[in-house]
């Protein structure tokens, strides 16, 4: 699936996806959902995303682990 919001870049961020145009990586917007911060609180803490950042970084890791070979030990 396309990610057209999603960068990777070896050069922003050590390569680690983040939201075009930005250097905030979808892991910290994910960290910060899981803490329980709502989207106004995280879109105000980085007012360059927009509010469909947020379910674009979503949908990316949710695509991202849906490919992971899962392993059982």
């Amino acid at each position: 699936m396309a990610h057209t919001r999603i960068e990777v870049n070896p050069e922003i961020m050590g390569g680690k996806p983040v939201i075009r145009g930005t250097r905030v990586p979808v892991e910290l917007i994910l960290r910060k959902l899981g803490a329980g911060m709502s989207v106004e609180a995280i879109l105000a803490d980085h007012p360059r995303l927009t509010p469909d950042d947020i379910p674009a970084a979503q949908a990316f890791a949710a695509d991202y682990l849906a490919d992971e070979e899962l392993v059982y030990r």
